[in-house]
């Protein structure tokens, strides 16, 4: 995100320079850039209390003292509005501020001026230039509606199922079809914002409007993520509400707003509603002596205290009281790396660790046992986090999960193979043998179980050579490569294509097995060590589309095939990502061979125009002439 370091001083109580301020980001563990008067900072996903100045500065007081922006604190008329709310399970902060003027003005402050001709961005109108500002210097989104709009209807904030799309337009002048579950502010039954997301166009303000109501609520990230995915909408409500933002700073933010309108116009009335539903705050024992024990430092009590009271933490009694807008703060373990950023990690003196010698356990024997073997065999390893979007009846949900669309561990590995499998037939792959060895979990009277398996994989053809190309994998070619390693009878499920939205024609087949199960008849089954130089090294999947070309070449003399067979596996070309002979006959009586060849064409960096395969398929075509008895049939 970035940030107008003039901006970022006004809320620094000293004289700091631009070099200053990236150093300390980066204890912080904030990576950044500079350019001149900007400086891009990247977060963390679960860092949603930094997307602001305000974020910012909170951060960095423990190092700076740290000034506030001015307020609006004089008194406010209770705001009667007509205003219900249905979902304060996933809503249970909001606000709505009335606000009516004598005039615009559209001379803006230097602050205000600063933010759109810093960022070389465009004006929109008054109110919702503030509340775009505000988004930036406090971090909580606000919504405008022109008042004349709302009137005295009946405002919901609500949660709907649409069973067919509604036609919605956006404040961007954008049409977008609703679809499925939403949460949505209606008046008179009539859809005007997309909450936490983007507001309508019908109710939006003008350069006109001289009485606005502001919306200013908090939504859970989980009822607010993947809508601007889905809906394609570049939403900077979304994107702060999905990584969470303070839930208690609405009369804050609208005090803020009170006073730049108070800045540039006479104010002729002021209304203001609240509604609250939160829990109690979150708090964690005050216990230095196990930070210490993590981090393997001898900081004391005060110490401890001062440094997260540096950056909002209140701290009394045996109890830390952690601030609202860090939803990020779980645990002991979570104040220890608070401890650590301030401290700077570099300054944390390391400690040896002393690790007791073992053998290597016979379970992890067995595993490379038959990880040689199914590499062996042509499969592929592959590794998954351990997590499901699927709930089943005795799945087990993880309270912090790396992704909220993924929050339960996984009962079976089904899931992340097929997931494995449809990303490589999406990159045109025609054989796909992969497999993991993985634990699952699962729960039971109240206890985590868990058990390692065997997950297995295959859709496509055989091989890429002349014997197995036109051969596809079945359950018979499946079972055959398991005989030479168990007597144990394996049961090879087949996938509906359907069931995945799959067009590809290929039968799949998957296999998941106790690794205990499958060693019960094992046989003595030794992988030759291959000299490393025989690996493929890894390189990045390309993200655009590969094409192949083949080519039938008669050889009127046998003896030529070998050449031939150098001739086209050695060409060097950056294009060309796999070459094999997928056809081959001998007809003894003559003793000339027909051979097909195929070559896969791939750019890392563009997709390939048939012009430039043409080039390098008609330089390939003379080398492979120029070779005594080498004919193409059909070739002009």
């Amino acid at each position: 995100m970035k940030f107008l370091f003039n901006h970022i001083k006004n809320f620094i109580d000293q004289d700091i320079t631009i070099e200053d301020l990236s150093e300390k980001l980066i204890q912080l563990g904030h990576e950044n850039t500079f350019n001149q008067n900007i400086i891009d900072i990247e977060f963390t996903p679960n860092r949603g209390d930094c997307l602001s100045l305000l974020g910012i500065a909170r951060d960095l007081g423990a190092f700076y003292k740290i000034k506030e922006a001015e307020f609006y604190n004089g008194e406010i008329k209770e705001y009667d509005i007509n205003f219900k709310n249905t979902i304060k399970e996933t809503c249970p902060n909001i606000s709505f501020l009335k606000i009516d003027i004598d005039a615009i003005n559209s001379n803006y402050l230097p602050y205000l001026k600063d933010y759109f001709d810093g960022f070389s961005l465009n004006k929109n109108n008054f109110f919702t230039d503030i509340s775009n500002y505000l988004s930036y210097e406090l971090g909580l989104p606000t919504h405008c509606y022109d008042a004349a709009y709302i009137n005295d209807n009946l405002l919901i904030l609500e949660d709907i199922e649409l069973d067919k799309g509604i036609e919605f337009e956006t404040l961007l002048n954008k049409k977008i079809e609703l679809t499925g579950k939403n949460h949505v502010f209606t008046v008179d039954n009539k859809i005007i914002n997309l909450a936490g997301v983007i507001g309508g166009k019908e109710s939006s303000c003008s350069k006109k409007t001289t009485s606005v109501i502001v919306e200013c609520a908090y939504f859970k990230p989980e009822s607010i993520i993947g809508k601007s995915i889905k809906y394609d909408i570049q939403s900077d409500a979304a994107y702060k509400f999905e990584r969470g933002v303070d839930p208690k700073l609405q009369e804050k933010v609208l005090r803020r707003f009170i006073k730049i309108v108070q800045d540039h116009t006479n104010i002729k009335s002021i209304e203001l509603y609240s509604e609250t539903n939160l829990k109690a705050d979150n708090k964690i024992n005050l216990d230095e002596q196990n930070v210490n024990s993590i981090l393997g430092t001898k900081i004391s009590k005060n110490e401890y205290t001062e440094f997260l009271e540096t950056i909002g933490f209140i701290c009394k009694d045996n109890s830390i009281e952690v601030p609202s807008y860090r939803s990020d703060i779980k645990s002991q373990n979570d104040l220890a790396e608070e401890i650590a950023r301030i401290i700077g990690f570099d300054n944390i003196i390391p400690q040896e660790i002393k690790i007791k010698s073992q053998t290597k356990k016979k379970l992890n024997l067995t595993e490379d046992k038959i990880k040689s073997f199914l590499i062996d065999k042509g499969f592929n390893e592959v590794i998954n986090f351990p997590f499901n979007r699927e709930e089943s009846s005795n799945s087990i949900k993880v309270d912090n999960p790396l992704d909220s669309n993924k929050s339960f561990l996984r009962t079976s590995l089904k899931e992340s193979l097929i997931q494995n499998l449809t990303y490589n037939e999406r990159r045109q792959k025609d054989i796909i043998k992969i497999f993991e060895i993985s634990d699952i979990y699962n729960s039971s009277g109240g206890e985590i179980n868990y058990k390692k398996v065997l997950g297995l994989i295959a859709s496509g053809r055989e091989g890429h050579n002349y014997k197995d190309f036109n051969k596809i994998i079945d359950k018979n070619y499946l079972k055959s490569i398991f005989k030479d390693f168990t007597d144990t009878e394996l049961e090879f499920l087949q996938v509906d294509r359907n069931e995945i939205q799959s067009k590809s024609k290929h039968p799949i087949f998957l296999l998941e097995i106790e690794i205990d199960d499958l060693l019960k008849d094992s046989k003595d089954y030794v992988v030759i060590n291959k000299n490393l130089d025989d690996f493929k090294k890894y390189k990045p999947i390309s993200e655009f589309p590969s094409t192949y070309r083949d080519l039938s070449f008669l050889i009127k003399d046998n003896l030529n095939l070998k050449e031939l067979d150098n001739t086209i596996l050695n060409f060097d070309n950056e294009f060309i990502k796999e070459v094999f002979m997928f056809d081959y006959y001998l007809n003894k009586e003559t003793n000339a061979t027909k051979a097909g060849y195929r070559f896969i064409f791939q750019s890392d960096k563009k997709t390939l125009v048939d012009s430039e395969i043409d080039s390098v398929m008609n330089k390939i075509i003379s080398s492979c002439l120029e070779i005594d008895s080498i004919e193409i049939p059909g070739l002009k």
